[in-house]
């Protein structure tokens, strides 16, 4: 561009490994240096990835907060509008509802030309005021970007403006997932011989992802298939340190703590998934989740729990199988129908990987963030173009 790189800001809570997390650093990873200059900004530092970010030259700028109801919050909200006056941001892109509501507003108020907040879930987990705060603040963005269908329709009936609601879904890097994984090196470090079937969960470990579920759903399979391995994949935030102790003493009580690998953090994921007989999603609460889209790159049959935009992926009985949520029962006895019958396993994997490779790559999300940031600076700018609202790019 004739005027340099865009210069663009995304806003943060952590650098968590989640999955928001992982969006938006393959997204940053993709985007073209030579028409972005990307830099971040969390609430705070920690998280896996801000050893990327460092080693990449990425700034990051830590905007400590501990509370919203502080006169440090504020402190820190009128550090951020200063900051963006110095850049001459052009576009600041906030993730999630701590990364909306704290740099909303102050972009607001130093005048950056686009503003854009991110919505990936329902939010099940905010109070009822946080959601009305969300709201309010998210009415100053031109643009709210949610990563499913069912996020956009559940806005409109918060009351969001449907013309600045946007749909970008989740992409998935498919290169992780084109060549076999090491399987022996695998089993051995899990302690698992060959042969043993691998039944996986992925996910960040707290209360609204299932685990528990997971886990007595597992309790009920091992009763008629006793050398089946459970693996559970994933850390636990800084704020839910003890959750994984209570996963620990639930597989306890259910008597299969001898069946359960608890991996921890993991950075060969698509490995470990090639390497599952099935891999379960059992949360109570998404809306497109990542571990769907890796799971059926990977050629994972996938058992998942119908929340959110789970249907927009996994068409029941083709591309995988759905149950209701926090239901174990279901949950063990779609896990059982895809152990017991390859052709239905072989099938489903197929299928899923097909349809993730035609429908879900991360150049087509790349793309599509890339046209609403133009479009949405264009616009903003007097330039001629179409805006994007209520559009749903896939």
């Amino acid at each position: 561009m004739a005027d340099g790189p865009i210069r663009l800001l995304k806003v943060v809570t952590t650098l968590m490994c989640g999955g928001t997390e992982h969006q938006f650093m393959a997204l940053g990873r993709a985007l073209d240096p030579g028409r972005f200059a990307l830099e971040f900004a969390c609430l705070r530092r920690s998280g896996g990835f801000v050893a990327e970010l460092d080693a990449r030259g990425i700034p990051l700028r830590e905007y400590g907060i501990s509370t919203f109801v502080s006169v440090n919050a504020v402190a820190q909200q009128v550090r951020l509008a200063r900051d963006l006056r110095r850049s001459a941001t052009e576009i600041v892109h906030a993730y999630s509802f701590y990364g909306n509501v704290f740099a909303i507003p102050p972009a607001r108020l130093a005048a950056a030309p686009v503003v854009i907040a991110s919505i990936r879930d329902r939010g099940v987990y905010l109070t009822a005021a946080q959601q009305a705060v969300q709201r309010q603040v998210c009415r100053l963005a031109d643009c709210v970007l949610a990563n499913a269908d069912a996020v956009g329709s559940w806005l409109v009936g918060q009351g969001y403006n449907p013309a600045k609601i946007v749909v970008i879904r989740n992409g998935v890097d498919l290169e992780p997932f084109s060549h076999p994984p090491d399987t022996v090196r695998i089993r051995h470090e899990l302690g698992v011989p060959s042969g043993i079937p691998l039944v996986a969960v992925a996910s960040r470990l707290n209360p609204l992802k299932g685990i528990e579920h997971f886990l007595k759903a597992a309790a009920i399979v091992g009763r008629r298939l006793p050398d089946v391995r459970f693996l559970v994949i994933g850390e636990t935030s800084p704020a839910e340190g003890s959750y994984l102790g209570v996963l620990s003493d639930l597989a306890d009580r259910l008597g299969i703590r001898d069946r359960v690998v608890f991996t921890g953090l993991r950075r060969d994921v698509p490995d470990l998934l090639a390497c599952a007989a099935v891999s379960v999603m059992p949360s109570l609460n998404e809306a497109l989740p990542n571990v769907l889209l890796e799971s059926m790159a990977a050629g994972a049959p996938v058992v998942s729990t119908r929340v959110g935009g789970t249907p927009e992926v996994v068409e029941d009985g083709v591309t995988g199988l759905l149950v209701p949520p926090g239901n174990a029962g279901a949950l063990a006895r779609a896990i059982d129908r895809v152990l017991s019958d390859p052709d239905l396993a072989v099938r489903l994997g197929q299928s899923g990987r097909e349809f993730v490779r035609r429908r879900f790559s991360m150049d087509a999300m790349v793309r599509a963030t890339e046209r609403l940031y133009h479009t949405l600076l264009e616009k903003r700018r007097g330039v001629r173009g179409s805006a994007p609202a209520g559009v749903a790019c896939r």
